[in-house]
């Protein structure tokens, strides 16, 4: 939902992108290009194989499993050396296999689990919204900054509206992001309004009335626009990255200047789904960024009973894709990474994963209640000292793009602008029946219109368990 109201942002980052272009994040450890990211797996790539460079580096291409000398020793001259201590053969024979240049080994030696250190979390702002020293990050504007913010204030606003409105029973379902406001708006103030957006997760849609682009048919909070080329969300866990992907090759294929991000949870990496998206968008050389908000649960399952890896970030490194590890409580570090994102899957034609480690403050759906499995001190420490709404306010604060008497009228405007528009959703009236069974063939077909009339003919005969607001 925050996509939504963030996507508004859109033309106002593309003129700071114009603005600022070339300085944000730290360059590649390689060095090379200033503009480079700080991302897993940024190393220059090797040659490919069958490509003069390859031949030159090895001495020609022979095809799969063919040894090759490339340092020009003569092999009496490399028999004399002895073994080095490392366990390595002949530093001077690859192993010519169709994905790459294999050097051997004499050794048993299997990989371990995991890195023995953990992978850095990128981060612009500390704890108490001050920029660390030598942080360097994507410029915003004043109006850019001060948007970002007003819209985090809403998406806060508007949960806890329409959170408390299905407690009324005015709604059927509602889903909060209390605690990652600066995921939802950051990243798609990074974004352009080409770019197509496949999310996780306004009115109108959760009351499923008349004016509701889906007509009704979809369950509260599963938004889409086609003007804002904003994907419908579907409630399977996952099968929105495949999507993805095929979209994102689409974009390449058509030369735009553009690309596809795609949102999903910690819960969702263990699905098939991911993995497939994964490999298949490293194959293809889409340009798409899978976005990984990690906020510790999947529901009531915490990642240490998720994954054993070092989070989300290494799987990336796995299939051979560009990964970063952000704060995803830091809207500055959020917006800069996605930033640098986007413009790396464009203009290299590659799938970027950002992995934001953040946390769930609030229960994950109106079905839970998440003090049922996890400790209310933890939650209330995270809404309390790293809220990225305060956090954030700090620092556009203290450049004086913001005040105290701004931040009273934008909460309170903002309120009564949703309460509004939740009376006026709420009065509209709702799609008649007939409208289940359309938008999906240009001919209605004679079992579908079979199933028709036996709905109306039950809601005749059980008037009593259906809506008396739905037409019949």
């Amino acid at each position: 939902m925050a996509l939504w109201l963030a996507r508004a942002s859109s033309q106002l980052a593309r003129r700071a992108a114009a603005a600022t272009r070339g300085r944000f994040l730290q360059p590649s450890r390689h060095g090379g290009d200033p503009i480079r990211p700080w991302f897993l797996g940024s190393s220059v790539p090797p040659p490919v194989m069958g490509s003069p460079a390859a031949a030159a580096a090895v001495g020609g291409y022979r095809g799969f499993c063919s040894v090759r000398h490339f340092t020009g020793k003569s092999s009496s001259a490399a028999a004399a050396e002895d073994e080095p201590e490392d366990g390595f053969m002949d530093s001077d024979q690859v192993l010519d296999f169709p994905g790459g240049k294999v050097a051997f080994e004499a050794r048993i030696n299997f990989l371990p689990e995991s890195q023995g250190e953990r992978i850095k979390c990128y981060r612009v702002l500390d704890d108490d919204g001050q920029t660390i020293s030598g942080g360097i990050f994507q410029e915003v504007s004043k109006e850019m900054a001060r948007k970002m913010y007003s819209d985090m204030v809403t998406l806060q606003i508007m949960d806890t509206i329409f959170y408390e409105a299905q407690r009324q029973g005015r709604i059927s379902f509602y889903l909060t992001s209390h605690g990652e406001e600066a995921i939802n708006v950051a990243s798609a103030a990074a974004l352009s309004i080409d770019d197509l957006v496949l999310p996780q997760e306004f009115a109108n849609q959760c009351f499923g009335n008349n004016m509701d682009y889906g007509k009704g048919r979809q369950m509260p909070i599963h938004y889409g626009s086609n003007r804002l080329n904003y994907f419908t969300v579907s409630s399977p866990i996952a099968t929105q990255l495949p999507h993805a992907v095929g979209a994102a090759y689409s974009l390449k294929m058509d030369n735009k200047d553009a690309c596809a991000i795609t949102y999903f949870g910690d819960g969702g990496t263990s699905e098939g789904d991911f993995h497939a998206a994964l490999n298949f968008a490293a194959v293809m050389e889409a340009p798409v960024i899978f976005f990984c908000r990690n906020n510790g649960w999947a529901i009531s399952t915490p990642t240490s009973e998720q994954f054993r890896s070092d989070g989300i970030v290494v799987r990336g490194q796995a299939y051979g894709i560009r990964s970063i590890r952000i704060d995803g409580n830091d809207t500055l570090a959020v917006y800069s990474a996605v930033h640098a994102a986007r413009e790396m899957a464009i203009s290299e034609g590659r799938p970027i994963l950002v992995e934001a480690l953040t946390y769930r403050v609030g229960h994950h759906s109106t079905s839970d209640d998440s003090t049922k499995y996890r400790p209310v001190d933890e939650i209330e420490h995270w809404r309390t000292a790293r809220d990225p709404i305060s956090r954030y306010r700090k620092w556009v604060q203290g450049n004086d793009w913001w005040s105290d008497a701004e931040e009273s009228e934008l909460r309170s405007r903002v309120r009564q602008e949703l309460l509004q528009a939740i009376q006026v959703a709420e009065r509209a009236s709702k799609p008649p029946v007939a409208e289940l069974f359309t938008d999906v063939y240009d001919q209605i077909p004679s079992n579908l219109r079979e199933q028709e009339q036996l709905l109306r003919d039950t809601i005749m005969k059980h008037p009593a368990h259906y809506p008396t607001d739905v037409p019949i």
